[in-house]
């Protein structure tokens, strides 16, 4: 399934429903027919958040089964992404299956490219892409290591969003470009997500200080957010 597919299933089950389904024992039911006892699971794992050990976090992302084809980007935000990189030195962070990666890569000629994620056993084995085993809260590279670095469908994830943001900014020389999805929080949902943004000033509220320079838009209920890092 594509990530355009689940965007419009996704405007009906966080737009059209109404929070009292939603929420209700009714739909955990229904969905449960679709994903058994992991929808009631990825319930627990939210509301344990603060207290998840190491090893809880990442058997559940293990476990949790691949909805989308390859990438979680829809073509939309592929190619914004691609056309907002600059540099000669790419780093992916929570680049999944590499996919994202390869594309950009694709699209340029020559350059550095790295992708990182804390488990990298399911990044597909690309000529010129290095991959790197790392959570994104405390990334092993110096500051300003790479001209870009990209980071999509991951703060959503991350318990301390505001620290993995820092990492992320600490990393980036010229540009750094960030996308989450544009959703609402509900207490069944199909995703070990803690952190929601149901409009692009949730998300700004959320990588405050905004510098000048910057660019956060709505492409298809995700959220894509770019800004120029000092002395770009």
């Amino acid at each position: 399934m594509n990530r355009e597919t689940t965007n419009r299933i996704r405007f009906v089950l966080e737009d059209v429903l109404p929070p009292v389904v939603r929420d209700s024992r009714l739909f955990r039911s229904v969905a449960s027919l679709a994903w058994g006892d992991h929808i009631a699971r990825l319930a627990s794992f939210r509301e344990r958040a603060p207290f998840l050990s190491a090893e809880e976090y990442e058997t559940l992302y293990r476990d949790h089964p691949r909805v989308h084809e390859g990438t979680d980007n829809s073509q939309a935000c592929i190619e914004k992404i691609i056309a907002s990189t600059v540099g000669h030195s790419v780093c992916d962070v929570g680049c999944g299956t590499g996919v994202l990666l390869k594309r950009i890569r694709a699209a340029r000629e020559g350059g550095r490219y790295v992708g990182v994620d804390f488990v990298v056993e399911d990044a597909a084995a690309i000529d010129g892409i290095d991959y790197v085993a790392a959570r994104i809260e405390d990334l092993p590279f110096e500051d300003g290591a790479f001209d870009t670095v990209v980071c999509t469908h991951v703060i959503e994830h991350v318990l301390e969003y505001r620290q993995a943001i820092a990492e992320l900014r600490r990393i980036a020389r010229k540009r750094l470009i960030i996308v989450v999805p544009r959703e609402r929080e509900y207490r069944y949902s199909f995703n070990p997500h803690f952190n929601f943004f149901p409009y692009t000033h949730s998300f700004l509220r959320a990588v405050h200080p905004v510098p000048t320079s910057h660019v956060c838009v709505d492409i298809g209920r995700d959220i894509f957010y770019c800004e120029d890092r000092p002395g770009a």
